[in-house]
């Protein structure tokens, strides 16, 4: 049998842990992985596109387990009642080949984007960033806002989204965590006007299109941003000038990946870039001038996949109470009988229940 998670077993996750200390634990759990990035099997994600959105198949592995994603990005799904984003994933045994494990990834998708996007940061931006601007207040906005309060001390919110029920809805959900009162929740008129005084600037919008979210103009010295709705051919949020600005240093997941599909797809192939995984793995700290722009052009890795899959895993281990498992691998007292073990045994106690 295997292990099967589903949104209301995530939700108790989070809920008998705290999503704080979730993202905290996640974010380790990728931290690690990211440490020993040389042992998996890395390739850009299966991109099916369409004119209204895409699907893809996300894979990675290691020594001892297989993990991959089914993830869809449309953003006018939202028009018809549905989400923009959906997936679901596997985590697998290496040896074997069998399944361990299959999970909804919808809000595991959520959870591990912003424990990424605080891990970077926490690696990334001026160790004293205190405020962010946070450009986009949709489905993933709540997360990152916790994320980043969390791992990375922010304590002033800036926010801004072209739907002011948008931005309605993230400051009623920040306002009932009781964990977030010490959290300025700060509604601007405008990405410039949110980006005023911000420490670390993260867009987060779902069109997918050429977007010019930020422009040079925004920006100031000292500033990390964390670009996360750029994620596909065709989709960004930065003006191109943004990427050609004087001090500006940009990291990314894995450069094939972010070429094709983050803001740099806009710059010519050799545009220089650092794995975030030769940050975490480097025997010395990242120099940061107090003048250098950072940004961590995000689009979504397999390997972050991976860590929330086995993250999933172990807490199904830990937490007993209430597992499900599906039958979706035959167990066969002789494996070499795959007939006389499922249909043929099916069809013997019909016989004899006629």
């Amino acid at each position: 049998m295997v292990e099967y998670i589903g949104v209301s077993d995530v939700s108790r996750f989070v809920t008998s842990l705290g999503l704080g200390p979730f993202l905290e634990r996640l974010a380790a759990m990728m931290e690690a992985d990211y440490r020993r990035w040389d042992e998996f099997e890395k390739s850009a994600r299966v991109a099916s596109h369409s004119a209204v959105g895409v699907i893809e198949l996300m894979p990675t592995s290691d020594a001892q387990f297989y993990a991959f994603k089914y993830v869809n990005g449309h953003p006018k799904n939202t028009a018809r009642g549905l989400l923009t984003v959906t997936a679901f994933g596997l985590l697998a045994d290496v040896v074997t080949g069998y399944p361990l494990l299959l999970s909804e990834l919808t809000i595991t998708t959520a959870l591990r984007t912003a424990a990424m996007s605080a891990l970077a940061a926490r690696w990334l931006a001026r160790p004293d960033s205190r405020s962010m601007a946070l450009i986009g207040n949709g489905s993933q906005s709540e997360f990152q806002a916790v994320a980043f309060h969390r791992l990375v001390g922010i304590r002033t919110l800036r926010l801004y989204d072209i739907d002011p029920l948008a931005t309605a809805k993230l400051v009623h959900n920040l306002q009932a965590m009781p964990d977030l009162n010490d959290l300025e929740i700060v509604r601007c008129a405008s990405a410039a006007h949110a980006c005023q005084g911000a420490d670390i600037v993260t867009t987060i919008t779902a069109d997918k299109k050429n977007g010019v979210i930020l422009t040079p103009p925004m920006i100031r010295p000292g500033m990390h941003l964390n670009a996360v709705g750029g994620d596909c051919p065709g989709k960004t949020e930065l003006h191109v000038d943004v990427l050609g600005m004087p001090n500006l240093e940009t990291f990314v997941e894995f450069a094939p990946q972010t070429r094709a599909e983050g803001e740099i797809q806009q710059m010519p192939p050799d545009f220089p870039v650092t794995q975030f995984a030769d940050v975490v793995r480097s025997a010395e700290p990242l120099q940061r001038r107090p003048e250098t722009i950072t940004l961590f052009d995000s689009v979504g890795f397999a390997l972050e996949d991976y860590s929330a899959l086995r993250f999933l895993y172990a807490l199904v281990q830990e937490q007993r109470v209430g597992r499900h498992t599906i039958d979706l691998i035959p167990t066969l007292l002789d494996p070499k009988d795959l007939y006389g073990g499922t249909i043929g045994a099916s069809r013997s106690r019909l016989r004899r229940a006629s």
